[in-house]
């Protein structure tokens, strides 16, 4: 089942469960499954669940918010950059959270 947002500046995930697998700072490896991703303005923040052994896709933990630096030649997000800013990641949060508050639980 494709869970799907009400609000128009969200993109949910084309199916629940999608990872990818990024590099970190260090060059290792993570696996983070893909929430959706939430447009404000020109921006467009990607909202991802580190998954692990004991986290696995679709369960529930901290959330990491990545903003889209780069766009593909169909306009899909290519390249990702950790949002150091508090701010906009807070901010970016809040429009996540109005944006999937009938999707996702939040505590």
């Amino acid at each position: 089942m494709v869970r799907e947002g009400s609000a128009p500046n969200f993109c949910p995930p084309v199916e629940e469960g999608i990872v990818f697998t990024f590099a970190d700072e260090n060059d290792d490896l993570v696996n983070l499954e893909f929430l959706g991703l939430v447009l404000i303005g020109e921006a467009r923040y990607g909202f991802f669940f580190p998954v692990t052994e004991d986290a696995p896709a679709t369960s529930s933990g901290e959330v990491v918010v990545l903003e889209v630096t780069d766009l593909d030649e169909e306009g899909q997000p290519d390249s990702f950059e950790l949002v150091d800013d508090e701010a906009i990641a807070a901010t970016a949060w809040e429009a996540f959270k109005e944006a999937t508050k009938d999707l996702y639980d939040f505590e």
